[in-house]
């Protein structure tokens, strides 16, 4: 059974309610992330969250410029925490109840990592991999990389992760797989 410390992203990107909605999408862009978690406005404070939804509902389409409005007046506070220990099906059931798609985890008053719909769908998954050792560590490495929306972009990455795995494997045991191509370096 796989729980919500098993699929969630880390590290999380954190930016501060005072920063700019410009610095936000700039943060956004930089990381390849759809949301932030904003961090404690005070000690033992509650965290809040900025998705690319508010920024594009509050500020976009009410034509405001992200250069003057700031963080704390559009994301929302508190955010729902998602449990460590929380089972997939409780955390979609969390989703579910609270119309939210991403939360972050917190354990102890320590934001320990975020997980979405998209972790659950793309992560929760095992038993549909493949138990060779290569398919095994390609989907581990998959399952920590970003989703990217532009289709030609995510094969790319999928691409380029499976050859630094295989590259990975080939270096630590000196051998190369059955049926990869070897190439001459240089």
């Amino acid at each position: 059974m796989l729980f919500v410390k098993d699929i969630m992203t880390k590290p999380v990107v954190v930016i501060r309610s005072s920063a700019t909605v410009e610095n936000a999408i700039w943060l956004m862009r930089t990381k390849r992330v759809r949301s932030l978690i904003v961090e404690e406005f005070y000690e033992q404070g509650p965290y809040g969250i900025l998705t690319e939804r508010d920024i594009v509902y509050n500020v976009i389409a009410k034509g405001r410029s992200p250069h003057f409005v700031r963080v704390d007046q559009i994301m929302r506070r508190p955010c729902i925490c998602m449990p460590m220990e929380a089972t997939l099906q409780e955390a979609a059931k969390i989703f579910s109840e609270s119309g939210i798609h991403r939360a972050p985890v917190i354990e102890n008053e320590q934001l320990l990592g975020i997980v979405s719909m998209t972790d659950i769908l793309m992560k929760g998954n095992p038993g549909a991999l493949s138990k060779d050792d290569l398919s095994r560590r390609v989907n581990e490495a998959l399952q920590h990389a970003r989703v990217i929306d532009d289709q030609d972009a995510q094969i790319q990455q999928e691409c380029d992760i499976a050859w630094q795995v295989l590259e990975e494997i080939q270096a630590n045991t000196g051998e190369t797989l059955p049926g990869t191509p070897v190439y001459p370096k240089g």
